[in-house]
């Protein structure tokens, strides 16, 4: 199927400092675009893979579960330290998800993690119906959408697949236990006004992890998009410091070099 448009991947070769941004559940790389080419554009190499079963039509992620997507972001990740001194991962909501189990599974791989809104769990009567209703009705209303700022859009799907769903609760069950094996210096930053992710699925992720080094950070002005939202430059800003802050001139390093960027 071809893929929406605004939807593709993204990759940009920099300097020795790589970032992997993870998008979200139904969503696409469109929401974190502005951020990737944020990231480019100040020397840094930036990958930003289209997750499976994304950016088409939601029958074809139906068909995919959490193994697909974490696999992707995976196989994303071992080329960017193929090619990198260093590699930040960074995540939106679901993708959140992903970066944090990147980061407990590869250790010293992952020089550090930015969440922003990342989701912990799912909460409320859909967890419990999720195992019964997805096999009698095949779809529920979408997620995508939930911005603040006038005239944005977000490119993902209407409608959200309830078995892909009931694969994200359970990758998320699993990543729960996991995320006591996170130790990588955090920056997490999360909407005080979000209509898809709890406020309090960032209270819990901050007090399951093992990191030292683990800063919180208020958007006041976004909902759950926040990338695509009112704060959106904030979140880029503080991303940017946060890397610099523990790969120093990794900005500054590849800046000066001629970089590439596609996307497909």
């Amino acid at each position: 199927m071809p893929v929406l448009p605004g939807a593709e991947p993204f990759r940009h070769d920099g300097g020795e400092i790589g970032v992997l941004l993870c998008h979200g559940f139904t969503g696409s790389p469109q929401s974190m675009r502005p951020w990737a080419e944020y990231l480019a554009a100040r020397g840094l190499t930036v990958s930003l893979p289209l997750l499976p079963g994304h950016g088409t039509r939601w029958e074809d992620m139906q068909v995919t579960g959490w193994q697909d997507w974490y696999a992707e972001v995976d196989r994303a990740l071992r080329e960017l330290t193929a090619r990198c001194s260093a590699v930040f991962v960074c995540g939106l909501s679901m993708g959140g998800a992903l970066a944090l189990r990147l980061a407990a599974r590869h250790g010293d791989a992952v020089s550090g993690l930015v969440l922003v809104n990342p989701v912990n769990k799912v909460h409320g009567a859909a967890a419990r119906v999720l195992p019964v209703v997805r096999h009698l009705v095949p779809t529920t209303k979408g997620l995508t959408g939930d911005i603040k700022k006038d005239g944005v859009l977000e490119t993902g799907y209407a409608k959200v697949p309830l078995h892909a769903a009931y694969s994200l609760a359970a990758f998320l069950r699993t990543l729960d236990r996991e995320l006591p094996q996170v130790t990588q210096p955090l920056l997490l930053l999360h909407s005080t006004e979000d209509h898809v992710v709890a406020p309090a699925d960032s209270a819990r992720i901050l007090a399951r992890v093992s990191s030292v080094d683990a800063t919180e950070v208020l958007l006041e002005d976004s909902y759950h998009v926040a990338t695509l939202d009112n704060d959106a430059e904030r979140i880029f800003a503080e991303s940017l410091a946060f890397v610099e802050r523990l790969a120093p001139g990794a900005g500054v390093s590849g800046s000066d070099r001629e970089g590439t960027a596609s996307v497909g």
